[in-house]
Protein backbone atom coordinates (compact mmCIF):
# COMPACT_ATOMS: atom_id res chain seq x y z
CA UNK A 1 0.00 0.00 0.00
CA UNK A 2 1.43 3.40 -0.73
CA UNK A 3 2.76 5.49 2.24
CA UNK A 4 0.18 8.73 1.16
CA UNK A 5 -2.57 6.18 1.35
CA UNK A 6 -1.27 4.71 4.60
CA UNK A 7 -1.48 7.83 6.13
CA UNK A 8 -5.15 8.72 4.68
CA UNK A 9 -6.28 6.00 6.32
CA UNK A 10 -4.33 7.07 9.36
CA UNK A 11 -5.74 10.52 9.32
CA UNK A 12 -9.56 9.15 8.88
CA UNK A 13 -9.14 6.50 11.90
CA UNK A 14 -8.03 9.63 14.30
CA UNK A 15 -10.13 11.70 13.06
CA UNK A 16 -13.07 8.80 14.11
CA UNK A 17 -11.55 8.19 17.34
CA UNK A 18 -11.37 11.86 18.54
CA UNK A 19 -14.98 12.27 17.55
CA UNK A 20 -16.09 9.01 19.73
CA UNK A 21 -13.94 10.58 22.19
CA UNK A 22 -15.41 13.70 22.32
CA UNK A 23 -18.73 12.58 22.23
CA UNK A 24 -18.36 10.51 25.42
CA UNK A 25 -16.22 13.39 27.33
CA UNK A 26 -13.00 11.81 27.43
CA UNK A 27 -12.09 14.81 25.09
CA UNK A 28 -12.90 18.66 24.50
CA UNK A 29 -13.02 20.05 21.53
CA UNK A 30 -11.23 23.12 22.71
CA UNK A 31 -8.40 20.22 23.64
CA UNK A 32 -8.33 18.17 21.03
CA UNK A 33 -5.04 19.22 19.53
CA UNK A 34 -2.95 17.38 22.40
CA UNK A 35 -4.12 14.59 21.67
CA UNK A 36 -4.73 14.34 18.28
CA UNK A 37 -0.47 14.01 17.23
CA UNK A 38 0.04 11.05 19.77
CA UNK A 39 -3.22 8.98 18.45
CA UNK A 40 -2.51 9.69 14.67
CA UNK A 41 0.97 8.70 15.40
CA UNK A 42 0.21 5.22 17.40
CA UNK A 43 -2.27 4.16 14.49
CA UNK A 44 0.24 4.95 11.68
CA UNK A 45 2.76 3.21 13.76
CA UNK A 46 0.31 0.20 13.66
CA UNK A 47 -1.18 0.56 10.24
CA UNK A 48 2.36 0.27 9.05
CA UNK A 49 3.20 -3.00 10.96
CA UNK A 50 4.86 -1.20 14.30
CA UNK A 51 2.51 -1.55 16.61
CA UNK A 52 3.02 -2.82 19.68
CA UNK A 53 0.40 -5.45 19.14
CA UNK A 54 1.66 -6.16 16.02
CA UNK A 55 0.33 -9.40 15.33
CA UNK A 56 -1.09 -10.76 18.70
CA UNK A 57 -4.00 -12.13 17.38
CA UNK A 58 -1.85 -14.27 14.91
CA UNK A 59 0.16 -15.39 18.12
CA UNK A 60 -2.68 -15.95 20.25
CA UNK A 61 -4.16 -18.90 17.62
CA UNK A 62 -2.63 -22.10 19.17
Amino acid sequence: MEDKAIQKMAVQVTKEIIVKFIEIGRISPTNFNQFFAPIYREILDTIRGHGPETNTIDQKKD
